[in-house]
Parts: structure tokens; C-alpha cells; sequence
């Protein structure tokens, strides 16, 4: 499959001629989800769920679906009946040509004052892991997890940990506007063999836009 990098949480997956994509948000470029033949979302936030963009794929692409959990699906339903399903841990479902697995429940916790919302992460093909908003563990092996590598919700010591638990053969960085370009050399370098070590994974970045065979 090819992975195209795209705005902060945002990624494009492309196999046999289709398209799938990943928390298409207010982040992300206008067009993140247009072409896309299923268009899957973590959580509510603004960030991950932006309902022009997912707008935009649904009348671009008449046959595309949603996957989401309740809080999203539910704001969804009713402009594209038919066409978006709600979905919670556990659950698997094909979409556009890929496997999906359901994990977790949660967001992880911002502040104890903010309450959590749902956050469920994605597996595809069994390859490759999508955590949204939260540090889940998918509880099987994974070739490539996409890394939120910076979040008001998470500190560089709950990254690392993070990585070395899941222990994937590589992962590459998400959840990434809020960093400047200044900043991203640190968290490459406490990642990368500088670093603390993160269980012999390889880390690595994307520009938006560019693309990495899988």
C-alpha cells in the first residue's frame, strides 16, 4: 500500500486503485479527503473532524463511506444517509479494499477538569495502526504506527514509552502542527539512535504530501 503524508493527524492509504483516509481535520488541507473512496475519524475533535472536508469527499466520491464512532457518526447521519457507519472497539469492517480493526475507547486525558471523549484507533490490513488521540495498544504486532508525536495531551517521556510498548518496525510521525520546525529536531532526536532508544523501531517524518511505499 502507499501512504501519503497529509496535514497534522491526516493520512491517505492507496491499494488496488483505491483510497482510504484518516482523520481528515480542520489541520489538514481542504482537500484531504477528496478522491477518497472511505474516509475514517478517531474522535470528535476539530482537528480530526472537520464536516466540510468530510463534505467534500462524500459529493466528490458518491459511492464513499464514513466510519466513526457514535459522537461523529451521529452529527453525520443525517446529510449522508446510508453512508456512515458508527463504529466502537472491537468492531471490523472492510473499507475500500482494507481490513479494519476497532481499538480503544478513550482519549487520552487532556486535563482531570476536561472530561473524555471517545477515541478509537484503527488497524489496517493488519499492518499498519492509527491511534487518533490516545496511547492504544493495539495488542498484536504492527509494521507501522503512526506516532502523535506532539499533543497538549502527551510528554515527549509518554512517547517514547509509547513506541517501545507497541515495538512496530517503524513509525512516522502524526499529529504534528502544533511543532515548529525549530522544535522537530529534538523529538527526532530523543526518537531517533540519540535517543533514550524506542525498541530497536525505525523512526522517521514526512513532509505533507510526501508518500512512502509500505
Amino acid at each position: 500500500m502507499q501512504l501519503i503524508k497529509k496535514g497534522h493527524a491526516c493520512i491517505r492509504l492507496e491499494k488496488d486503485d483505491r483510497t482510504l483516509v484518516i482523520d481528515p481535520g480542520g489541520f489538514s488541507e481542504a482537500d484531504a479527503a477528496v478522491g477518497a473512496d472511505a474516509v475514517l475519524v478517531t474522535h470528535e475533535h476539530p482537528d480530526h473532524f472537520d464536516e466540510p472536508r468530510l463534505r467534500a469527499a462524500m459529493e466528490a466520491s458518491p459511492e464513499a463511506r464514513i466510519w466513526a464512532p457514535r459522537s461523529v457518526a451521529g452529527q453525520l447521519s443525517a446529510a449522508f444517509p446510508g453512508r456512515v457507519e458508527a463504529v466502537g472497539h472491537g468492531d471490523t469492517f472492510t473499507a475500500a479494499g482494507f481490513e479494519v480493526e476497532v481499538h480503544g475507547e478513550l482519549h487520552a486525558v487532556i486535563h482531570p477538569d476536561i472530561p473524555r471523549i471517545t477515541n478509537v484507533g484503527y488497524l489496517l490490513d493488519g499492518a499498519v495502526f492509527h491511534p487518533g488521540d490516545a496511547f492504544t495498544v493495539p495488542g498484536r504486532p504492527v509494521e507501522t504506527l503512526m506516532l502523535p508525536v506532539h499533543a497538549p495531551w502527551s510528554k515527549v517521556s509518554e512517547v517514547i514509552d509509547y513506541l517501545r510498548e507497541v515495538a512496530p518496525t517503524r513509525a512516522i510521525d502524526v499529529h504534528d502542527a502544533l511543532l515548529s520546525e525549530t522544535g522537530r529536531p529534538v523529538y527526532d532526536r530523543l526518537l531517533g539512535p540519540q535517543g533514550p532508544g524506542v525498541a530497536g523501531a525505525e523512526h522517521g517524518r514526512m513532509a505533507v504530501g510526501e508518500s512512502t511505499l509500505l
